[in-house]
């Protein structure tokens, strides 16, 4: 009956379970406190060196850049969480007791996967409400260099659009009135990939069947020269939603909003695939902390038993290291299209579960 139950103990399981919470959040609080200093060390003096930033700025500070932190290491506390509570456990003799108890590898680390749930869980709703809206604030201070934030008055600057291959680029958009307004419009006119001619104008507006352009030049690259076409309709066919739809970054949206911002600039025409790997990493990222107790699990069972408990803590930490380097390697080619959004996400995941499967049967035998 212990063979067939996942959970043959239930005091075991809630004293393996205890061990390993209490060892990932506490390696977690050491970590953020560390990097967070460090971190102040450097930005400090950028905060402080703008006029009227205080003390209260530099708490601000800390504020909106510890969730980042908790975001990006929570997945390594767990894999250090998980390697010193089984090195714990085997130095202890106590991995020893349980299978001589009857339990298998995968009932030993029953506990370990399911309070690694309970942090996923945990993560992924931290992520969701507090993450996402640290990143969008931060993300905005920094830009004005800790600066005040000047209020959105409904313009934007440097819009580019793809119209088929032509491309369009407004110096400013204005999004406040009845009707879109660009200001300094440039359309890069090509042929089969290749410049043709550039029509700039002053100024454009939305009107039915295109926009309308004010004082608009052509000029022609082949020839040189340049001429005045006054008020013409161009760009027919391309929305407005195409230059109002702002720049999306995934990690200032939960998952809910950045999902809705996909396919509002999908309909508008906008490449997403690298956004919807940012969109399925949401949840992959904190489901890897359930891969840590399988990666780490080497420093529990040896496929050797030569006593080297050193030696297998370090093997685990290296596949937890290289879970995490293959899984930035794999969003990268993801943003540079590559990568199809799902592989990208989900990949080094479902590899690395495979692999730490595939040791723990090794083990098994």
């Amino acid at each position: 009956m212990h063979q067939l139950s996942f959970f043959p103990s239930r005091t075991m399981a809630l004293y393996v379970g205890r061990l390993f919470l209490l060892r990932t959040f506490a390696i977690l609080f050491a970590l953020v406190l560390i990097l967070q200093t460090l971190d102040l060390l450097g930005e400090s003096g950028k905060i402080l060196a703008v006029a009227g930033n205080g003390d209260s700025e530099v708490w601000r500070y800390v504020g909106l850049r510890v969730p980042q932190i908790i975001e990006t290491f929570l997945p390594f506390s767990v894999l250090l969480g998980t390697i010193l509570t089984l090195a714990t456990l085997n130095q202890n003799s106590e991995v020893i007791a349980m299978k001589a108890a009857g339990m298998s590898a995968h009932q030993v680390l029953a506990p370990l996967f399911l309070a690694a749930f309970l942090v996923a869980g945990i993560s992924f709703a931290f992520n969701e409400r507090i993450v996402a809206r640290s990143n969008a604030a931060l993300g905005a201070w920094q830009k004005v260099q800790y600066a005040q934030i000047p209020q959105d008055t409904g313009v934007r600057s440097n819009i580019w659009v793809r119209a088929g291959d032509d491309l369009i680029n407004a110096g400013t958009v204005e999004t406040g009135g009845p009707v879109v307004k660009l200001g300094n419009v440039r359309i890069y006119e090509r042929t089969a990939g290749v410049l043709s001619s550039i029509l700039s104008a002053d100024s454009a507006r939305a009107v039915d069947g295109g926009w309308e352009f004010t004082n608009a030049k052509r000029f022609m690259r082949r020839s040189g020269t340049s001429t005045d076409l006054g008020t013409v309709i161009a760009a027919k066919g391309v929305a407005p939603d195409q230059f109002t739809l702002a720049q999306v970054d995934g990690d200032d949206l939960p998952f809910l909003q950045l999902r809705s911002a996909i396919a509002e600039l999908e309909s508008a025409g906008r490449p997403v695939d690298a956004l919807k790997g940012v969109l399925w990493h949401k949840i992959s990222g904190p489901l890897s902390a359930i891969l840590m107790p399988l990666l780490g699990a080497v420093a529990a069972f040896g496929l050797a038993r030569s006593g080297k408990l050193f030696v297998r803590a370090i093997l685990g930490m290296a596949l937890g290291f290289a879970y995490f380097v293959a899984d930035n390697f794999a969003l990268a080619m993801g943003d540079l299209g590559a990568y199809s959004p799902f592989l990208a996400a989900w990949g080094p995941f479902i590899l690395f579960a495979l692999i730490g499967e595939m040791i723990l049967i090794r083990t098994e035998e």
